[in-house]
């Protein structure tokens, strides 16, 4: 099972956008985190921001979609470059349909769910995906602390994922740190973002390598 770390520039200086990106060139993936102040209380970045960071990058740009009507808006995000797009399903009126519609367009499709929502209910729809986002804090902002009680539901996630088969990646997205990241990949998680861990430490391309070998050590130990 491979690691990848997703750094969120939403704990990037965004009057420095292009010079945190840089700094971060070592990572797996940029995750931008796209919130319109409805479905979470917050409102943050768009396409012409996610456009301008694929112009100054070569790690593929992980968006996460916490926006209502995704079905609408969601293939736009693949137009404008990025590599994986995330839905969540609270929001899709038909998370069948997009996740097929952004696959056609060569992203990758991913669902996340709230902290609250359940993933047994969408057993039948993880041969649909590439990625399953848990979030292990409540989405709207960043710099959350880790929920514990969400492990559980990582190690059940984990599960279906395995008796499908395939390659579909466990991403969890929320209060990922060093302190935490290791329980997380204990659990089945293999894909992690991490904001203001990243950001907010000196030298924020050793902290991308630091959490991806913690969490190859506790993979590995797990295994």
């Amino acid at each position: 099972m491979g690691i990848r770390i997703s750094p969120s520039i939403l704990s990037a200086d965004f009057a420095n956008l292009e010079r945190d990106v840089t700094r971060i060139a070592g990572a797996d993936w940029v995750h931008v985190d796209v919130m319109d102040n409805h479905f979470v209380p917050n409102l943050t970045l768009g396409l012409p921001v996610l456009e301008a960071i694929s112009r100054v990058t070569d790690v593929p740009v992980d968006a996460h979609l916490m926006i209502e009507d995704p079905d609408r808006w969601a293939p736009a995000y693949a137009e404008a470059g990025a590599q994986s797009v995330t839905f969540h399903v609270e929001a899709a009126a038909a998370p069948v349909r997009l996740a097929r519609e952004l696959r056609a367009q060569d992203a990758r499709a991913s669902m996340a769910l709230k902290p609250a929502t359940p993933i047994e209910p969408y057993e039948d729809l993880l041969p649909e995906l590439d990625m399953v986002l848990l979030m292990t804090v409540e989405p709207g902002f960043g710099g959350q602390a880790f929920l514990d009680i969400m492990l559980p539901k990582i190690r059940r996630t984990r599960a279906l994922l395995d008796k499908h088969g395939g390659d579909i990646w466990l991403q969890v997205d929320g209060g990922v740190s060093a302190d935490t990241i290791e329980r997380c990949a204990e659990a089945g998680a293999d894909t992690f973002v991490a904001g203001s861990a990243v950001f907010g430490a000196d030298d924020p391309g050793a902290m991308v390598d630091q959490l991806r070998d913690r969490a190859a050590e506790a993979t590995h130990r797990h295994a």
